[in-house]
């Protein structure tokens, strides 16, 4: 498994944006009612996770095989449907994925992280 200092700087974004995330959700309220009520709320979490997705087709093949413990295609996916249909983005599942997945993309980056530095 090689250390790619790309892969290392991709990750490091994307646990920066998650990090961002979680702020706006202390900032703004832990709540789904403060999120489906405040467009900035919306907007500034959606744009952060259409970063997390298009930051994982910069990670390189051989990074995504060895470390699959999180979906990248689905991230990928989840970037497109945001940036191509925006008006139609499900509310409830974005705040799932706030919830839900952006804490595991945070603890996994982390780890990986904390792994590639300790070589």
């Amino acid at each position: 498994m090689g250390k790619s200092l790309r892969d290392i700087s991709v990750l490091e974004h994307m646990v920066s944006y998650c990090e961002e995330i979680i702020q706006m959700v202390d900032r703004f309220g832990d709540s789904y009612d403060a999120f489906e009520s405040d467009s900035a709320y919306r907007h500034a979490c959606a744009m952060c996770i259409v970063q997390i997705g298009e930051l994982t087709t910069r990670l390189t093949d051989e990074f995504r095989r060895d470390y699959n413990g999180m979906p990248w295609h689905t991230m990928k996916a989840m970037r497109n449907i945001a940036v191509h249909n925006y008006g139609s983005i499900s509310l409830e599942n974005t705040w799932d994925t706030i919830k839900t997945d952006i804490p595991k993309l945070l603890d996994y980056g982390k780890t990986i992280l904390s792994h590639m530095n300790e070589k």
